[in-house]
């Protein structure tokens, strides 16, 4: 009895009312989103526009799809071709098959026209995209868990693969978990491409060819732990040979490319240095003159309101009290010299009389 041991999902396929939700799918699904916030990050950092990343995956993504089921429905024929199989299925993706070389071959081909749409050099673009690429692997592996596909060798290690399912000739017992073995290879690939690329500037295509030479050294022995059927030549599964031979062409693309063009891309979308400058110089100088706009609004309006309450205000009370005052003044002036003017005409009329 196994005291320790990974167990496998009894299902791999939700059911929400009528509509199926694949595990297979849903990690293909977060690693593509992982895969483009990762690389639109590093693109932004070596000098691109934010967006490009995610303009040029619509392309990308869709022929990957493609190229990763081509790849596998080519090289394992016999599953879907074969007497007694229906080629119908060769459509069912989400019943899993999805070769990575294909994948990043034909992936390559649909970036590299969403590329020339946008006016990107290709290898730059590889190489902002390739860790993200590498952890987008390594949540897709995941999808295998679900479906129970894709282990090793029978084994009793703490951490084996508890096989439950008998469907497609599998045999219940206990794995190498090959799918794990892979998930975590990719992380450690991603890893070691970020700290090479900032640790020498890895450019014109060098970091992606990095992360193909370092995924190429696991795929190896992983591949070499699968126990599901494959085709071999000269006693090698097939994968194992395309990794070897993509490995050898990555390398050789390193070193050739680091001496042809040696350092990184000072440029990698034009336009986009330029209209980052003018971003911060409208914002910053847009923020300036609003915040000096309305300082000066605001004591403008301070100093009109100020006269009005202490000039227009107490002075004008006081103002009003003076005028007050100056009108009972004269006023009072007034009535005196109307009552002085009877008295002094009833004066002269007695002297007049008084001489008469």
């Amino acid at each position: 009895m196994e005291l320790a041991y990974i167990p496998s999902p009894s299902h791999g396929v939700l059911y929400l009312g009528p509509i199926p939700l694949r595990g297979y799918a849903f990690c293909i699904i977060i690693g593509v989103f992982v895969a483009v916030w990762l690389g639109n990050r590093r693109w932004i950092a070596r000098g691109g526009r934010a967006g490009t990343v995610a303009d040029i995956a619509v392309w990308a993504v869709p022929f990957g799809l493609v190229g990763g089921r081509l790849y596998h429905v080519i090289t394992d024929y016999e599953l879907y071709f074969s007497e007694g199989r229906d080629w119908v299925d060769a459509f069912k993706v989400w019943q899993g098959g999805l070769g990575i070389w294909g994948a990043v071959a034909l992936g390559a081909v649909g970036a590299w026209i969403g590329a020339r749409r946008r006016g990107v050099p290709l290898p730059a673009y590889a190489d902002a995209v390739a860790p993200g690429i590498a952890f987008a692997q390594a949540i897709g592996r995941w999808g295998n868990w679900f479906n129970q596909e894709l282990y090793g060798r029978e084994t009793h290690v703490p951490w084996a693969l508890h096989i439950t399912s008998s469907e497609g000739g599998r045999v219940p017992g206990y794995y190498h978990p090959t799918f794990l073995y892979e998930s975590l290879w990719c992380v450690g690939v991603a890893l070691l491409v970020m700290w090479a690329d900032r640790r020498f500037r890895l450019g014109h295509g060098r970091a992606f060819a990095l992360y193909v030479a370092a995924y190429c050294v696991g795929r190896g022995w992983i591949e070499y732990m699968r126990v599901d059927d494959a085709h071999h030549i000269l006693g090698l599964r097939l994968n194992d040979w395309t990794a070897l031979i993509v490995f050898v062409l990555a390398v050789v693309y390193i070193v050739v490319s680091a001496k042809k063009r040696p350092g990184r891309e000072e440029v990698v979308e034009p336009g986009a240095a330029a209209d980052a400058a003018g971003d911060t110089a409208d914002g910053t100088g847009t923020g300036t003159e609003a915040q000096d706009d309305d300082r000066t609004g605001t004591e403008e309006q301070a100093a009109a309101a100020k006269p009005g309450d202490e000039a227009g205000g107490k002075p004008d009370k006081v103002g009003g009290q003076a005028a007050a005052k100056d009108r009972d003044g004269a006023g009072d002036e007034a009535g005196a010299a109307a009552e002085a003017e009877p008295a002094a005409a009833a004066k002269d009329e007695a002297e007049s009389a008084k001489k008469g």
